[in-house]
């Protein structure tokens, strides 16, 4: 709540926003972008004018990039993402690839522009909301600490690029940040929020920081000049002594190289290298910061460390007084077994949580372990009173800032003292308050015996630090030669789903199994043609085996239709064939075509070619591109519960079955919460006020589309003739 906040700021302006966390920064840049109401619950009253009229009501005049900038990737790829704005302001479309291009260059995004949007690190997707935003050259630019996950380097080429694009337009600029320094050169005027929302101080940079500055910094604002906070202290006895020894090398990880393939939207794929030979020792009783530029890897250390992800090569191994009689490397240990050594604060909290209350989500792993209840109930609440959250033990953690979900994922990790605990930018978005806070935590921890590795781009963290390990971003294979694509993957979006929506009537009406079995077999005929790729180059690799992924649910449907129908139908086998095969007949086009479906191109072929409303189109095509994140979610949480102990249990079927169960109601909460999310980032690159809206790219209708839908019509017509 913000009560009766007065503010305003002359064109032209450039003011730096800040306050201590909680004190609504981020309502505020909702607000003025006129999408504070889209998503969120609450009443508001008062005003809100940009340039005379409500916020919003033109596209474009607005450009607002938000804290959590991956929650607003609207479209599937790099480039098309940056254009989606440009789209909303009606820019005709050979205007479009030279500011999009001008655009990637001013944040430092140098990659192809069809890069899939999911296959970025969390500083890269940074990059990109802000690329999307000057992209608009709005009048008004709000920036969310934007670069809260960006390395030194980045952050001042960041902003850098900021400076010069404010001066060169005049934009009129609102950053909020929890750090001055850095801006101070860019911004002419001071705000600050007091915990209430309230403005406290309100001037000249210099001026205010000359009045206020020690009592800015005791409410938590990092004020320059100023030395950094001393950690908190965490109660006596909170820790107990750790068994290991100081010093031993709880965990070592040796040689480790970690590839990651990302598919592109025609099929092909890429193989990037995310570490390659990289090695550490995690010890007993230190603090070991990882350091390094962003996209180098970190994150993916960490994981790998914690036995979270595959390996391409090297050895991950845990102390043999961690290990016992098991593996020593982690990625073979069970949940309860990882979850009893290892705790994992995750770069973004807030995709990870396992309960319905703040106290329940810090008990979790405990309650899981089988700890005393009494103990861990008491160690809980004194570190969410060290970490400012007592007074939201029954609120949804879901519904917690940016701030308090991380400190929430450190009280979580390190309520049953774990021996090591690996924490990714524990203290991105903190104040100076919560820093020392969380900083406190991890101390005091490391002081108990547990090793703590932790990833960052602070100066005063690593300053801190018992050792440091600095990662570059590991050299990258050169680009193969582009793999032939197959024949329906040069067929529009309109094309593969009419011909795969043809399947329907050819079940429909085809009269026997026998006809059906025929039916069948020039499907398959079919699929061979269109999944073959004539052409130079190398064989796209894969497609059988997608397809018979796809299959599978398909074939097991058909099979309890097959089945129900036998033993509802009198024994009849003739019918009980007869029914599950036209539900294969159904199904096999669906699964061969619907993969190469682009949703950006969908909503292309929709708007332009079909003339549907631009503002359902695209509401759709974003949503559907948000499909090929599922798997990323799906994972990222099973991460979370296999690391806190409630995971499946590989012995226990009825386990899985629950395992299965949270993870699907995780992704459907995750895809909830994603959905208005999306819906503000859209609204805030002018989706919701465009009057007339323009496409980045043609959608025509080729000749392969005429050929795919009369290659479609062949088993339609062999039912018909059956």
């Amino acid at each position: 709540m913000i009560p009766g906040l007065d503010l305003t700021i002359p064109a032209g302006q450039r003011v730096l926003l800040v306050g201590p966390s909680g004190s609504g920064k981020s309502t505020v840049l909702r607000a003025l972008a006129g999408v504070l109401e889209v998503a969120d619950s609450g009443e508001r009253t008062g005003t809100v004018h940009v340039d005379g009229a409500d916020p919003g009501v033109r596209a474009g005049t607005v450009g607002l990039v938000l804290q959590e900038p991956g929650a607003g990737v609207a479209s599937a790829t790099v480039g098309r993402d940056v254009a989606f704005g440009l789209e909303n302001v009606g820019l005709p479309r050979e205007q479009m690839p030279a500011r999009v291009a001008d655009a990637l260059a001013s944040v430092g995004l140098t990659m192809p522009q069809d890069t899939p949007t999911h296959a970025l690190s969390g500083g890269e997707t940074q990059r990109l909301a802000l690329a999307g935003a000057l992209a608009l050259e709005p009048t008004l630019l709000l920036l969310d600490e934007p670069t809260a996950m960006l390395d030194p380097g980045n952050a001042a080429s960041v902003r850098a690029s900021v400076a010069e694009v404010v001066r060169a337009r005049s934009l009129t600029t609102v950053v909020v940040e929890h750090r001055l320094g850095p801006w101070l050169d860019l911004v002419d005027r001071l705000v600050v929020l007091g915990p209430d929302g309230r403005v406290v101080a309100d001037g000249e940079p210099a001026t205010v920081l000359d009045q206020h500055g020690e009592s800015l910094a005791a409410q938590g604002i990092w004020v320059p000049g100023v030395p950094d906070p001393v950690p908190h202290g965490i109660a006596a006895g909170t820790f107990e002594p750790s068994a290991l020894g100081a010093n031993l090398a709880a965990l070592t990880a040796t040689d480790v190289t970690v590839e990651r393939t990302v598919r592109r939207l025609d099929g092909s794929t890429r193989t990037s290298v995310a570490l390659r030979d990289q090695s550490l020792t995690a010890r007993a009783g230190q603090l070991h910061a990882l350091v390094g530029p962003s996209g180098s890897g970190k994150s993916t250390l960490l994981l790998a460390l914690a036995g979270l992800l595959h390996r391409q090569a090297g050895d991950v191994r845990a102390h043999p007084d961690l290990a016992g009689r098991r593996s020593p490397d982690p990625a073979r240990w069970s949940t309860t077994e990882l979850a009893a050594a290892f705790a994992w604060v995750p770069q973004w909290a807030g995709s990870t949580v396992v309960a319905h209350t703040v106290l329940d989500e810090v008990m979790a792993t405990s309650r899981a372990l089988g700890r005393v209840e009494s103990e861990s109930l008491a160690r809980a609440r004194v570190l969410l009173g060290a970490l400012g959250l007592a007074h939201l033990e029954q609120a949804d953690p879901r519904h917690l800032s940016g701030g308090e979900q991380r400190r929430l994922a450190m009280a979580a990790a390190a309520v049953h003292q774990p021996a090591v605990l690996l924490a990714d930018e524990a203290t991105v978005g903190q104040d100076r308050l919560t820093w020392a806070a969380v900083l406190g935590v991890l101390e005091a921890l490391r002081d108990a015996g547990t090793a703590v590795v932790l990833t960052t781009h602070d100066d005063a963290v690593v300053a801190r630090a018992d050792r440091t390990t600095t990662i570059a971003r590991p050299p990258q294979p050169a680009e193969p030669p582009a793999a032939r694509r197959p024949l329906v993957a040069r067929c529009g979006p309109l094309a593969l789903l009419a011909a795969a929506a043809l399947g329907i009537p050819a079940g429909v009406v085809s009269p026997h199994w026998t006809t059906s079995l025929a039916v069948v077999a020039v499907q398959l005929l079919l699929a061979v043609v269109g999944l073959s790729a004539p052409g130079d180059g190398p064989a796209p690799q894969g497609r059988t085996r997608a397809v018979l992924a796809r299959l599978l649910p398909g074939i097991v449907g058909a099979l309890s239709v097959g089945w129900s129908t036998w033993l509802l139908g009198g024994h009849d086998v003739d019918v009980a064939v007869t029914a599950a095969l036209r539900v294969a007949v159904i199904v096999v086009p669906s699964a061969v075509l619907v993969r190469w479906v682009d949703a950006d191109a969908l909503g292309d072929h929709l708007g332009q070619r079909l003339h549907l409303p631009a503002r359902p189109v695209v509401a759709v095509a974003a949503a559907l591109q948000r499909v090929h994140t599922f798997g990323d979610t799906w994972t990222e949480i099973s991460r979370a519960r296999r690391v806190r102990g409630v995971g499946a249990s590989a012995r226990s079927p009825r386990s899985v079955l629950v395992e299965l169960w949270a993870l699907t109601t995780g992704l459907l909460v995750r895809s909830l919460q994603t959905a208005a999310e999306l819906a503000v980032a859209m609204d805030a690159r002018g989706f919701a006020t465009a009057q007339r809206r323009t496409w980045a790219a043609p959608a025509p209708w080729t000749r392969a589309d005429t050929l795919l839908v009369g290659a479609a019509l062949l088993p339609l017509a062999v039912a018909l003739l059956g």
